[in-house]
């Protein structure tokens, strides 16, 4: 496992329970040492894991109602706690985090979608975040590390 992967697991295990909790922001730090300390002890992500965490909390609401937008027949409180959470990272990586690739905003969601939720979760996520890509794309909202690393940004979006 990489060590952005494995950052990336314990972000967004401090999410779900985060968000199992009823969100209760002074209890992250908390669980971002627990979830680290389960499953990684030894690990040093140079805080990767507290600027994602920090990143989707910050901007919780654009998060959501950016999912909310792109997957209108699934209200944010329906989609399973798992799937939630990895969307609202995946989305937070793929908007905003300016020097995270979408190709790998996507792939990685998809990939945590596949090892930590049900059946259909990595289709899911790949839908959302594929449809987000793409009016991204439509809009010219590219981020600029997508442009220099990839050139056509047409290839970064699985079908």
């Amino acid at each position: 496992m990489s060590n952005r992967h494995l950052s990336r697991t314990i972000a967004m295990q401090s999410l779900y329970q985060w968000d199992f909790l009823g969100m209760p922001e002074e209890k992250l730090p908390e669980m971002i040492a627990f979830n680290r300390e389960e499953f990684a002890p030894k690990f040093d992500d140079e805080g990767f894991v507290n600027r994602l965490v920090d990143g989707v909390v910050n901007n919780l609401g654009v998060i959501d109602e950016t999912i909310t937008r792109f997957a209108p027949n699934w209200p944010i409180e329906t989609i399973t706690l798992i799937d939630r959470n990895i969307l609202r990272l995946g989305v937070y990586e793929l908007t905003l985090a300016d020097k995270i690739p979408a190709k790998v905003a996507i792939n990685e969601a998809i990939e945590l979608a596949k090892g930590f939720g049900g059946q259909s979760s990595g289709r899911f996520v790949n839908g959302v975040l594929g449809a987000i890509y793409k009016d991204m794309v439509s809009r010219g909202k590219v981020k600029e590390v997508d442009k220099q690393e990839y050139g056509k940004t047409e290839e970064i979006v699985e079908t």
